[in-house]
C-alpha cells in the first residue's frame, strides 16, 4: 500500500465516522433540548442543534490514531507510516491544543464562555502549538522582509493562530459557509502537502475534510422540520480554525528537510484563507470607525451583505465559496509572474473594490424598495 492509498483510506474512515456520529448528536440534542435559539442577530428561524462540531475532533484523532496503529501492526513496508520522527512533537502539542479548544467550544455551546476567556484559552493553545516548533520563520519578501528571528516570528505566529481561529468562528454565519470555506482550504492543503511529501499534514488535511463533508450535508440540505439540520457551533469552528492555522503555518515555514518546496509558500498558504481573514479585518475596521466594540456582534459580514442584496442563504454561500476559490486560483496562477507585494496589493484592491460595489448595490436596492 502506498501513501496515496493511506490518505484515501484515512479520508473514507473519517467520512464514515462522521456519518455515524452526527445522527447520534442530533438525537441527544433533541432529547436534552440543546438548541441554538434564534435572536435578532441570527439569520435562521426555529430551534436547531448547534453541536455538529462535537464530531470533528473525535473523528480526526480516531482516524489518525488508527492509521498510526495499522502502520505499527503491519510494518511500514505494508502500511506506510504518516508520522515521521520529526512529527511527534507537532502531533503531541497540536492534538493537545486541539483538545483544549474542543473542550472550550463544547463549554461555550452548552453554557456560554465570555469572549476574553476564550481569547486566553486560544492564546495558550497557540503558545502550545508554537512550542512544538511550528512558527512562521520567513515572510518571503513581503514588505522586503525575508527570514524572521524567533523573537519576532513566534509572537507573530501566536497572533496569526488566534486571528485565523477567530476568523473561521466569525464567518460561520449562514449554512455551509464556514464548512465550505474550510473544505476548500483543506482540499488545497491536501494536494499541496502531498506534493511536498509531508504525509502527516496531508493526512490531517484530508481527514478533517472527511469529517466536514457529512456535516456540510446536514447543515445545508438537512430538513429542520424533520430534525435533520445541525450547526457546527463554537466546538466545530474553533477546532477547524486551529487545524487550518496549523496547516497554514507549517506550509509557510522554510524547512531545508522538505524536498519539494513551493516558492513563496506563505502566499499560497494564506490565499485559501483570504475570504475569512479579509472579512474579519474589514469588520473590525468598520466597528472601529464607528467607535463600536470590535468584539460586539453585528450584521456587517460579507454574507450579510449578500443577504441584504436579496440572495438566498444557499446562493450567498455558493457565491462566497466561488470568490474564495477564485482568490486562491488567481494567486496560484500569478505567483510566479508578479512580485509578491504586488500580488498582495492586488488581493486587497480586488477585495476593497468588491466591498464598495456590494455596499453601493445595497444602498441602491434599499432606495428602490423605499420608492
Amino acid at each position: 500500500m502506498g501513501y496515496i492509498s493511506v490518505l484515501l483510506l484515512s479520508f473514507f474512515i473519517s467520512l464514515g465516522f462522521s456519518i455515524f456520529i452526527i445522527p447520534r448528536i442530533l438525537l441527544i440534542s433533541f432529547k436534552k433540548h440543546l438548541f441554538d435559539i434564534p435572536d435578532e442577530r441570527k439569520v435562521h428561524h426555529g430551534v436547531i442543534p448547534r453541536l455538529g462540531g462535537v464530531s470533528f475532533f473525535p473523528a480526526v484523532i480516531f482516524t489518525l490514531a488508527l492509521m498510526i496503529g495499522l502502520s505499527r501492526i503491519y510494518g511500514e513496508d505494508v502500511f506506510p507510516s504518516i508520522v515521521s520522527l520529526n512529527d511527534t512533537a507537532v502531533l503531541s502539542f497540536g492534538l493537545s491544543s486541539l483538545l483544549l479548544l474542543y473542550l472550550t467550544g463544547i463549554t461555550d455551546d452548552l453554557i456560554g464562555v465570555r469572549y476574553y476567556q476564550k481569547f486566553i484559552v486560544q492564546i495558550f493553545c497557540a503558545v502550545l502549538l508554537v512550542s512544538s516548533g511550528l512558527w512562521i520563520n520567513n515572510l518571503y519578501g513581503i514588505f522586503g522582509i525575508y527570514e524572521l528571528p524567533a523573537s519576532v516570528g513566534i509572537p507573530f505566529t501566536v497572533f496569526t493562530i488566534v486571528f485565523i481561529t477567530n476568523a473561521i468562528n466569525l464567518i460561520d454565519g449562514i449554512d455551509g459557509l464556514a464548512s465550505g470555506l474550510s473544505g476548500i482550504a483543506l482540499l488545497f492543503f491536501t494536494f499541496l502537502f502531498t506534493y511536498q511529501r509531508e504525509w502527516l499534514y496531508a493526512a490531517l488535511s484530508i481527514v478533517t475534510l472527511g469529517t466536514l463533508i457529512p456535516f456540510f450535508y446536514y447543515n445545508v440540505f438537512g430538513n429542520p422540520d424533520r430534525g435533520r439540520k445541525i450547526f457546527m457551533g463554537d466546538t466545530g469552528s474553533l477546532t477547524i480554525g486551529m487545524v487550518l492555522s496549523m496547516l497554514a503555518i507549517r506550509f509557510s515555514m522554510t524547512d531545508a528537510s522538505v524536498l519539494h518546496r513551493v516558492p513563496d509558500a506563505i502566499v499560497i498558504a494564506f490565499s485559501v484563507l483570504i475570504t475569512p481573514v479579509f472579512d474579519v479585518v474589514r469588520v473590525i475596521l468598520h466597528r472601529a470607525r464607528f467607535h463600536k466594540n470590535i468584539f460586539s456582534p453585528d450584521k456587517n459580514h460579507i454574507h450579510h451583505k449578500f443577504l441584504a442584496l436579496g440572495f438566498t442563504h444557499r446562493a450567498a454561500m455558493i457565491t462566497i465559496l466561488l470568490i474564495s476559490a477564485g482568490f486562491a486560483a488567481m494567486n496560484l496562477l500569478l505567483l510566479t509572474h508578479i512580485d509578491i507585494n504586488l500580488l498582495l496589493f492586488l488581493d486587497i484592491f480586488i477585495w476593497t473594490v468588491m466591498q464598495l460595489f456590494l455596499t453601493h448595490q445595497i444602498k441602491k436596492r434599499n432606495a428602490n424598495l423605499k420608492n
